[in-house]
């Protein structure tokens, strides 16, 4: 398994309420760690099949150099281009409610161009792919080198260029990644809207559709932060795997669950001893 996605590195931190304009308000429990879509769906991956693989971008900084290390603890190998810019980073602001608000410093760095074919050296015959982030060449060797390729519109540039997808995934609710995903609607074999407690709803290109309902939280809820990618990436392992669209969006709505109830992304994901 593996993943073709950025990586910024996160601070997080719990506050009773997001500050309106104007207010102060008191941040606690901080920490730290490399996420974004990519890093997040890596890290489920690697807990559903044992380990993955990253395809990403870096710049050549600490922030940079402490994901790899981090990202490693975590049973993800990264496969980074290091380049002269800062690696990405965010804050993250979570309420009382589990709900979280994100404010990001500089570009995305994804990879594009450059060394591809070092990036993706022996990564051969995988059984899925999730593409978050990258160019139309990296989405081609992805395709090249996967049996299923799951992507996100959040990768729109790499889209809509005749690469066969098996699955497209994004949020029912966020009108930028809507308008993002209409050039590749036509690409994907599987197109799947999310909605959150709702569940979501999906399309085949054999005209199937219907919905998934939302999978009960095994615990009590705590913060929101990567169960969308969480929920990508079970999707990703369930095709993947061979399991039919109903069983792998049903195995994605529970990674999706199990990450809302711990703090920060990595705390409680879905792991294979659960499935």
């Amino acid at each position: 398994m593996a993943v073709v996605g950025h990586v910024e590195w996160v601070q997080f931190a719990r506050v009773g309420h997001v500050p309106s304009a104007g207010e102060v308000v008191h941040a606690s429990d901080p920490f730290e760690e490399p996420a974004g879509g990519g890093a997040v769906a890596a890290v489920q991956l690697a807990r559903l099949a044992g380990g993955a693989a990253l395809v990403t971008e870096l710049g050549d900084d600490e922030h940079g150099r402490r994901s790899v290390t981090r990202l490693g603890e975590l049973s993800v190998e990264v496969r980074a281009s290091f380049v002269d810019s800062p690696t990405r980073r965010a804050v993250t602001l979570v309420d009382d409610d589990g709900e979280r608000t994100i404010t990001t410093f500089g570009p995305r760095l994804e990879p594009t161009g450059g060394d591809a074919e070092g990036r993706w050296h022996g990564l051969e015959r995988l059984d899925g792919v999730y593409f978050t982030a990258g160019d139309m060449a990296e989405l081609r060797l992805a395709r090249e080198r996967a049996r299923v390729l799951v992507a996100s519109p959040r990768a729109s540039h790499a889209l809509g260029h005749k690469v066969r997808l098996d699955a497209l995934v994004l949020s029912g609710d966020d009108q930028i990644e809507l308008r993002a995903a209409e050039p590749a609607l036509a690409e994907a074999e599987l197109v799947v809207w999310t909605e959150g407690e709702h569940g979501g709803r999906y399309r085949s290109r054999a005209g199937e559709t219907g919905r998934w309902a939302a999978a009960p939280l095994p615990g009590p809820p705590v913060d929101s932060y990567g169960c969308g990618d969480s929920f990508a990436a079970g999707l990703t392992y369930g095709l993947g795997a061979g399991l039919g669209s109903a069983d792998a969006l049903a195995l994605a709505a529970r990674c999706g669950a199990a990450c809302a109830t711990g703090r920060g992304p990595y705390t409680r994901q879905l792991t294979a001893a659960e499935l």
